[in-house]
C-alpha cells in the first residue's frame, strides 16, 4: 500500500509537506512506521493548485523513487499553493510501475489519489470498464484499480450538481466505493477491498478511510485541524491560529510529533468544506 497526503490552507512551499517535516512524505516512502513493508519506491506524484493562475491542477508525477529524485526537491523548494496532494506508491502485484501509474490523478478540475488495492483487480478490470461512462473511460490513461475507481468518482459527482461542493465530494467517494463494491460483488474470492481515498477541487475535500477486512486492519490515515502549519530549521508543527490562517492535513501518517493528530476511524470520510470546517462520519457503505 501508499502513503499520500493532502493540504489545505495558506499557501505554503511543497518542501514543507514532502521534504521537510521530521516524518515528510519522503521519509515515509523510505522508512514508513504504519506498514509492514516501509519502502513505498515506485513511483510518486504531486498535483497542486494556483488559482490565479488556471483553475486546473498542475502534476508532477515520475517513477522514480521520491527520495532520490532531485527535480522534486528543486520543484518543492520554490513551489508554493494553498491546495497540495502528495503521494509515494508501492504498486500492487502485477500492475506495472509506470508514469501513468502513478498518482494523483486529475481531472476536470479534480485532483485524487488511492492508498490500497481492489483484490483482484486485473480480472475485474473490464467489469470496472464495463460500468463507467464513456467519457470516464477515455480519461484513463494507466492499468491501476486506482485510476479506475477515480473514474467511478467522475461519475458520480457529475451527478451532485444540486449539492454543497465539500458534500458533492463526499458522496461521489462514496459512491465510487459503493459501485467498486457492486462490481466486485463475490468475483474475486474474498479477497480485501481497501479504499482510502483523497481528492479535491482546490478548495475543499474529502477522504475516505475505507476496508472490507477488519476494522483494525485499515491502512492509517489522520487529520489534523485548525491550526496554522509552520516548518523552521526542519522542525513543523501545527501551532495556534486565527480561523482564517488555519489549515487542515490529511495523511497516512502524522508529518511531526506535535499534538493534535487524529486517527480517522475505519470506514468513515473525511469532509473538509472551506477553511478549516472538518466533519468526520461514517460511510454509508458495508465493511
Amino acid at each position: 500500500m501508499c502513503r499520500f497526503l493532502m493540504y489545505l490552507g495558506p499557501e505554503v512551499r511543497l518542501a514543507s509537506l514532502i521534504t521537510e517535516p521530521s516524518h515528510s512524505l519522503i521519509n515515509q516512502s523510505v522508512r514508513s512506521r504504519e506498514r509492514s513493508e516501509p519502502l513505498n519506491g515506485d513511483g510518486f506524484g504531486v498535483a497542486w493548485y494556483r488559482p490565479e493562475t488556471d483553475p486546473l491542477p498542475a502534476t508532477f508525477r515520475s517513477i522514480s523513487p521520491a527520495w532520490s529524485n532531485r527535480n522534486l526537491q528543486d520543484l518543492s523548494r520554490v513551489t508554493q499553493s494553498a491546495c497540495v496532494l502528495a503521494h509515494v506508491r508501492a504498486a500492487s502485484p502485477g500492475l506495472p510501475v509506470t508514469e501513468t501509474n502513478c498518482h494523483p490523478f486529475a481531472h476536470d478540475g479534480y485532483a485524487f489519489m488511492h492508498n490500497g488495492s481492489v483484490g483482484d483487480f486485473r480480472r475485474l478490470r473490464r467489469a470496472f470498464v464495463a460500468a463507467l461512462s464513456p467519457e470516464a473511460c477515455e480519461n484513463i490513461d494507466g492499468t491501476t484499480d486506482s485510476e479506475h475507481v477515480f473514474g467511478l468518482f467522475l461519475d458520480r459527482v457529475r451527478a451532485g450538481d444540486e449539492m454543497h461542493p465539500a458534500e458533492r465530494l463526499a458522496a461521489g467517494l462514496e459512491g465510487a466505493i459503493a459501485d467498486a463494491l457492486e462490481i466486485v460483488g463475490d468475483r474475486n474470492e474474498g479477497q480485501p477491498v481497501d479504499l482510502n481515498l483523497a481528492v479535491s477541487d482546490g478548495q475543499r475535500a474529502a477522504a475516505t478511510r475505507f476496508t472490507t477486512r477488519d476494522a483494525d486492519e485499515a491502512a492509517s490515515l489522520y487529520v489534523h485541524a485548525g491550526g496554522r502549519y509552520r516548518c523552521q530549521d526542519g522542525v513543523c508543527s501545527m501551532v495556534d491560529a486565527d480561523t482564517e490562517d488555519g489549515a487542515v492535513i490529511i495523511a497516512s501518517e502524522p508529518l511531526s510529533a506535535d499534538p493534535g493528530w487524529e486517527p480517522v476511524p475505519a470506514n468513515h470520510v473525511v469532509v473538509v468544506g472551506g477553511g478549516t470546517r472538518v466533519e468526520t462520519r461514517a460511510l454509508g457503505v458495508g465493511g
